[in-house]
């Protein structure tokens, strides 16, 4: 086994305990993971995150419901449109990128570029929206904007389909300002609608030209599973308002790294 997946797999504990603590954030590590510390292409790093993130984020959801933390109406509400989006974004949109996306005589943009770049941009925008405070108290007796979840979540998946992500960065805060959901609660939901939607991303994203290595695969999801049993625990121990803020903050720091890997870098 090379050092570099060994390292890997370790970090990808943190991949679950992120997920266990706030419902999201799984993608937003396991992609810079497999990307830059495993060396698989980005493309394909993509469609892992959606089978390690998928399968994770299902075990957090149920040690979640055990809890009274999931809120089913609203993992319906979301997940309808969000699942749609994802599987029509994985298996036509995405493929339909051309390899070199635009060139110049001085600069050549590449698929995979893109998808990380346009990750990156993703991130700090919701970081934003979770690190500002909540200006009001959320409860779940608040009125649903039925149109604008469903809006919402097609967006969701769109942006989630493409850069392979779980899509829990967003949809926490869709749960939280559009749903009117507790930050706990909203966690627990989350959990099952970034299970759903990945699992079915993934499955979207299968092509017979694909090499998966389902062995290391298998193992990365192991230790991420580990992980979110972790961050399950913990969570019970931690202020809502602080995981969201301190979540916002880890978010922008990561959307950050990956502009300047990405572009600056290069």
């Amino acid at each position: 086994m090379e050092i570099t997946h060994s390292i890997g797999y370790i970090l990808a504990i943190f991949v679950g305990i992120t997920l266990g603590l706030v419902g999201s954030g799984g993608s937003i590590l396991s992609v810079p993971i497999l990307v830059y510390v495993m060396g698989v292409e980005p493309i394909l790093a993509t469609a892992y995150s959606l089978f390690i993130v998928g399968t994770t984020a299902l075990f957090g959801g149920f040690q979640k419901a055990k809890q009274k933390l999931v809120d089913f109406k609203k993992v319906v509400l979301f997940g309808i449109p969000t699942i749609l989006a994802v599987f029509v974004t994985r298996k036509i949109l995405v493929p339909s990128i051309p390899d070199v996306v635009f060139s110049t005589p001085s600069f050549t943009l590449h698929k995979s570029v893109l998808i990380m770049v346009v990750f990156a941009i993703v991130m700090i925008a919701a970081s934003v929206r979770m690190i500002k405070p909540l200006k009001e108290k959320i409860t779940n007796n608040d009125k649903l904007n039925y149109i604008s979840i469903f809006l919402q979540g097609l967006f969701i998946g769109l942006v989630a389909g493409f850069v392979g992500a779980g899509g829990g960065f967003l949809i926490i805060p869709a749960l939280l300002f559009l749903a009117k959901t507790p930050m706990k609660m909203a966690v627990g939901t989350s959990l099952f609608i970034v299970s759903a939607q990945s699992l079915i991303g993934f499955i979207g994203d299968i092509r017979p030209d694909q090499n998966i290595e389902w062995n290391a695969l298998l193992i990365f999801t192991t230790c991420s599973i580990i992980g979110v049993f972790i961050g399950s625990y913990l969570s019970k121990k931690i202020e809502g308002e602080k995981l969201k803020t301190g979540f916002g903050w880890f978010v922008l720091a990561m959307g950050i790294y990956i502009i300047i890997k990405e572009i600056i870098l290069k």
